[in-house]
């Protein structure tokens, strides 16, 4: 899990975004598709993991069935991230490879999810006592999460 060199920042530009993601798709025998791209298009746009019925919301051009077969493909590809935030819809989210290692906060009341970062400092310090912890394991540890569940202000 202690990443040799850090995973890059959040990319602002959506051309690199679809370069990122064309690329890698190609590499694994995918097609960029017209419907991926447009999910792509709206996940970036949107600066927050957002539900399936937010992106129909955001794009009237994209039909829920392939909507879901299409972030099918991008999840199992490791481009998009699928939080399960225990709300009616799961969230989904632009993966690390395009936006940088983060954490959630979720809100366990309307299922509100906010990304935040942590000082680079304190992600050393959690990745040397999350690997110290793996290996007394002998668990073979490849990246980690943190997801904060509680109220968001709204919700208090």
């Amino acid at each position: 899990m202690s990443r040799s060199a850090p995973s890059p920042g959040p990319i602002e530009d959506l051309d690199t975004i679809h370069e990122r993601v064309a690329t890698r798709l190609a590499n694994l025998g995918q097609r960029y598709t017209s419907g991926r791209r447009r999910l792509v298009a709206r996940l970036a746009e949107a600066g927050r993991p957002v539900t399936l019925p937010d992106l129909l919301e955001m794009d009237d051009g994209l039909s829920q069935s392939s909507a879901y077969r299409n972030l099918d493909v991008l999840e199992r590809t490791d481009l998009v991230r699928r939080l399960a935030t225990g709300a009616d819809h799961a969230c989904y989210e632009l993966a690390e490879p395009i936006l940088g290692h983060h954490h959630h906060l979720i809100c366990v009341d309307c299922g509100t999810v906010s990304d935040i970062r942590l000082d680079e400092d304190l992600e050393r310090r959690i990745d040397v006592e999350l690997n110290d912890a793996a290996a007394r394991t002998g668990f073979a540890p490849l990246q980690h999460t943190l997801d904060l569940h509680g109220r968001c202000v709204d919700c208090q």
